[in-house]
This record gives C-alpha cells, sequence and structure tokens, in this order.
C-alpha cells in the first residue's frame, strides 16, 4: 500500500471506502503517535494528558464517570488519580454538605493546568512546524478537511 504524498483534489467522492480507510488509518495513527510524543517529552504519558483534558473541561467529574468515559475498571482509574494527586497535578474536591460524601470530584490544580498548557503549546510548535513546511495549496486542502475530521473524531462516541 502506497501513501499519498501529493495534493490531489479528488472530482468524486471514493467509490471504495475500504481503500480510502485503509490509507487514512496509518495516517492518522503516525500523526497521533508524533502528537504523543510530544507529551511525554513535557513528561506526561497520553492517558495522563487525556485524563487532565477531560477533568479540566469536566471539573468536578467523580472517579467512577471518569473511568466510564474512558472505558476503564474503577480500580485501574483510581491508580491512575492516584499518581495524578501525588504529581500535584490534580486534587479532590471536597463534597458540598448536602452531597453523597461518598462522591468526591477532581479538580486540577494551578500546577496541573500548567502542564497541560504546556502540552498543548508543544503539540502547537510541532504541528505549526510541520504545516508550515508544507506548500499554501496542501495547507489549504488540509483546512478545508477540518470540518470531516473533526466529524469522524466524535463519530460512535
Amino acid at each position: 500500500m502506497s501513501i499519498p504524498t501529493a495534493v490531489t483534489t479528488p472530482s468524486a467522492p471514493p467509490t471504495d471506502l475500504r481503500d480510502f480507510a485503509d490509507r487514512l488509518r496509518p495516517i492518522i495513527l503516525r500523526l497521533g503517535r508524533r502528537v504523543r510524543r510530544e507529551a511525554q517529552r513535557a513528561g506526561l504519558s497520553a492517558l495522563d494528558a487525556g485524563l487532565l483534558t477531560t477533568i479540566r473541561y469536566r471539573a468536578g467529574i467523580g472517579v467512577s464517570a471518569l473511568a466510564e468515559l474512558e472505558r476503564m475498571t474503577r480500580p485501574a482509574m483510581s491508580e491512575h488519580i492516584r499518581r495524578l494527586e501525588e504529581a500535584g497535578w490534580i486534587r479532590r474536591e471536597d463534597p458540598e454538605a448536602d452531597a453523597d460524601q461518598r462522591r468526591v470530584g477532581l479538580l486540577l490544580t494551578e500546577e496541573g493546568n500548567r502542564a497541560l498548557d504546556t502540552i498543548r503549546e508543544r503539540h502547537n510548535d510541532w504541528l505549526m512546524t510541520q504545516l508550515a513546511a508544507l506548500p499554501v495549496a496542501e495547507q489549504q486542502v488540509l483546512y478545508a478537511a477540518l470540518g470531516a475530521l473533526a466529524k469522524l473524531a466524535e463519530a460512535g462516541k
């Protein structure tokens, strides 16, 4: 299987979706690996970065809900949360007086926010460098595909 390297503007949608998927999948996987390496250089695993991102945007989420969202067992998630707490990136919020005292929400600390911001900067810096190396026509093709790629990323959630 060859991976396309030149910009082609198809006049019609692909007729062989299996071939299209077979070409697209390794490209997406390679891009994901390259971006994850940048997170590791910042001292976080891809899973840690993902958990911190979820906690940032769903402040107060509980361990069980986070485990379900990430399709992990609660004990496995509890171990990850313990490590993130020990690193100083998250903290547990105290439940309200009238709330279930067993349910403790998770919040990012300032240090956790800084770690996520560092990763985002590294990811963006790496990606901007790669995009800048492409001809403008290829940048435009990628920009035009953002909506479709976003739908693809969210499908089946």
